[in-house]
């Protein structure tokens, strides 16, 4: 997949040179400089094993992250965002009080709806209350700034985000997997929450341009769907004990409905 997104900036970059006049002829790449066929990327991704995080380790994982990531971990495990989408996340797409994300996907422009679990909004508002001053007014409306003061973001693959975040995995010894890193939150996530049986609901929360004729006509998705998603994405990563269950006590249900 890095291979194939590599040629692709490479083929983008010389054809926006070609169709501007910038070189005297269009590059001829040959037979070698295409991007790996879909028979390869699988083969690829079954040699790595699943993409995947289990209870168990997102688990450590929240238990040992520092204030903002674990704020950001459990936004990839809740809602499904990205590395980039995190670190662009702007304080405006938040609504702490009434527990929601409205942030469109910032690689396609999709919209995008989530509740947040009561564990994801806290953590939200610990990192707000800790965050730094950003050294630049262009980062002023982000929710997360680095301790130095900058955008969580980078122009390079070498984001702060993907670092730190390896950076725990191998101190908890859970980078044995191959291709593990914080996409995987949002694989995790969108394989649980596949279980919940309403794709179009899953597919509204990730911001997933779905090609069918039927996202033409849906305008819209009820907050409770959207609920009932993350809900038992919350059950799955939280299960609650059995009395619990029978006092009908679901802490992320109960949460929502006051």
């Amino acid at each position: 997949m890095t291979l194939g997104n590599f040629i692709q900036r490479v083929r983008v970059v010389f054809k926006h040179a070609a169709d501007n006049d910038l070189i005297s002829r269009p590059v001829r790449y040959g037979q070698g400089f295409k991007r790996p066929s879909k028979k390869t990327l699988r083969l690829e991704r079954a040699s790595k094993g699943h993409n995947l995080f289990t209870r168990a380790d997102l688990q450590r994982i929240l238990n040992a992250a520092s204030v903002p990531l674990r704020a950001m971990i459990l936004l990839g495990i809740n809602c499904g965002l990205g590395n980039a989408d995190c670190c662009r996340l702007p304080g405006q797409a938040l609504d702490l009080d009434r527990g929601f994300l409205d942030y469109p996907r910032t690689k396609t422009g999709m919209d995008r709806r989530c509740p947040l679990w009561p564990e994801t909004v806290e953590a939200l508002k610990a990192a707000l209350t800790r965050r730094p001053e950003p050294k630049h007014s262009a980062h002023a409306g982000l929710v997360f700034i680095t301790r130095f003061g900058q955008a969580w973001y980078t122009d390079t693959s070498e984001s702060p985000i993907s670092y730190e975040f390896g950076k725990l995995l191998r101190k908890l010894v859970i980078n044995s997997r191959k291709g593990l890193g914080f996409y995987t939150l949002r694989h995790t996530f969108r394989t649980v929450a596949d279980e919940s049986k309403d794709q179009p609901a899953v597919d509204f929360i990730m911001g997933h341009e779905v090609p069918h004729m039927s996202s033409v006509y849906r305008e819209t998705i009820s907050d409770e769907r959207l609920k009932a998603v993350v809900g038992h994405v919350h059950g799955w990563l939280f299960p609650v004990e059995k009395e619990e269950k029978d006092a009908k006590i679901i802490p992320f249900a109960k949460t929502n409905a006051s």
